[in-house]
């Protein structure tokens, strides 16, 4: 019973102490009175939590002048430049490591191609890759207090386990914890659409929103729900396969083992694969002037009035849309995010998608419903920092910054 009581008290002190920074990293500069109005708590808490913020360097105190034009009120705001991350996308065959401080500004960057075929050879790899990195930089490296990596794939990111790969077999690899054994640094895992999904609500084009859907469409497609501002995680703690909604029950085969889902038509490779084929078979187009077609061409193309590679688009967007407009009814979001290539050519597929979605789902729901383009889909690694700003905002980053 009392190990019991005292997690409970530990959790209460973790929730205060996340309650006060929360609302000095968003609504800074903010002076104790309105952190004590605004939270609900006593103001000795607050004083006594923001002395300890003070002193361990999270925030710092600013003088704003008065509107009375009397004596100067003292506000706080966050401190982060003496707080570093390094936040990583792992990817089928490459690696992204950036350095950024706590407000997420960007401080250095590494890109490698990376190839790996077992599980220990991508942890051999990874930490290869991290140890080089953090030499590079060893001269602009502060503190370092936090990993944030995302990947393809299903992981549990309380326990930071990868369950499974595309590209490779995995057996429960602890990742969070061979970062943690090797740097001494806590590490958060995530499953790479999931990140962006939460980086577009704290950073990107879904900060305005409370429940939004994010899909992102490249060599699969998936889904990120943001419900009530928090990443959507199911009984298994993985949620979105929009990829694997069945579209055409007698389409391709899936690598999951079905047939017709989304990720056989909705998804780059099967894009470039139907619009080389439609090429193979005659069809006239400006792309058989080139080499070798990709997503980004077949985009180009329809931008420019390209009749195949319009139409190739528009069928895309009629599948996203046809997926979407299901996700829609079962979870009513403010806004729907899209990323990947496809993006490039929004004024051929957005309509599509659009169309569809309000055929096939609520008028109540689909009604002044934006469908707008990912903000960071270039920006490969915010998903992975967006773990660690989560985790300073709920306490669990921040309590063990205060307990160092």
């Amino acid at each position: 019973m009392t190990g019991g009581q005292i997690g409970n008290v530990d959790l209460v002190k973790q929730l205060n102490s996340a309650a006060v920074y929360r609302l000095i990293d968003l609504q800074g500069p903010i002076s104790r009175i309105q952190v004590a109005d605004v939270s609900h708590l006593a103001p000795a808490s607050v004083t006594k939590i923001t002395r300890q913020l003070l002193e361990r360097g999270l925030i710092k105190e600013v003088a704003q002048q008065a509107s009375t034009g009397g004596r100067r009120a003292i506000s706080l705001t966050t401190e982060s430049a003496a707080f570093h991350s390094i936040a990583i996308r792992l990817g089928r065959n490459y690696i992204e490591i950036t350095l950024y401080d706590l407000s997420g500004k960007h401080i250095a960057s590494a890109a490698h191609n990376f190839y790996y075929t077992t599980q220990q050879e991508l942890t051999d790899g990874l930490l290869s890759h991290i140890r080089r990195f953090i030499s590079g930089n060893q001269n602009v490296i502060k503190e370092l207090v936090a990993f944030g990596i995302t990947l393809p794939g299903l992981i549990d990111p309380e326990k930071g386990i990868v369950e499974y790969m595309p590209n490779i077999d995995v057996n429960n690899f602890p990742l969070a914890d061979t970062i943690k054994d090797n740097f001494g640094v806590i590490c958060f895992v995530g499953n790479d659409i999931r990140g962006l999904a939460l980086a577009e609500h704290y950073f990107g084009s879904s900060k305005d929103s409370k429940d939004s859907i994010l899909v992102s469409m490249h060599h699969g497609t998936g889904a990120g729900i943001i419900v009530n501002g928090q990443i959507f995680l199911g009984f298994n703690r993985n949620v979105g396969e929009i990829g694997h909604i069945q579209i055409d029950p007698l389409g391709d085969k899936c690598q999951c083992g079905n047939f017709g889902c989304l990720e056989t038509v909705a998804a780059d490779p099967a894009v470039v694969t139907h619009v080389q084929q439609l090429l193979d078979q005659g069809y006239p187009s400006s792309l058989q002037e080139l080499d070798g077609i990709t997503m980004l061409s077949i985009c180009e193309a329809a931008n420019n009035g390209d009749e195949l590679a319009s139409q190739a688009l528009i069928k895309v967007g009629n599948q996203l849309g046809k997926a979407l407009a299901m996700t829609i009814n079962l979870f009513n979001p403010q806004k729907i995010v899209i990323a990947g290539n496809i993006t490039q050519a929004k004024d051929v597929v957005f309509p599509a998608i659009r169309r569809c979605v309000e055929t096939q789902s609520l008028s109540t729901f689909h009604k002044d419903l934006p469908i707008v383009a990912s903000e960071l889909y270039n920006q490969p690694t915010i998903g992975a920092f967006s773990m660690i700003k989560r985790a300073m905002l709920n306490g669990v980053l921040l309590q063990r910054l205060l307990e160092d």
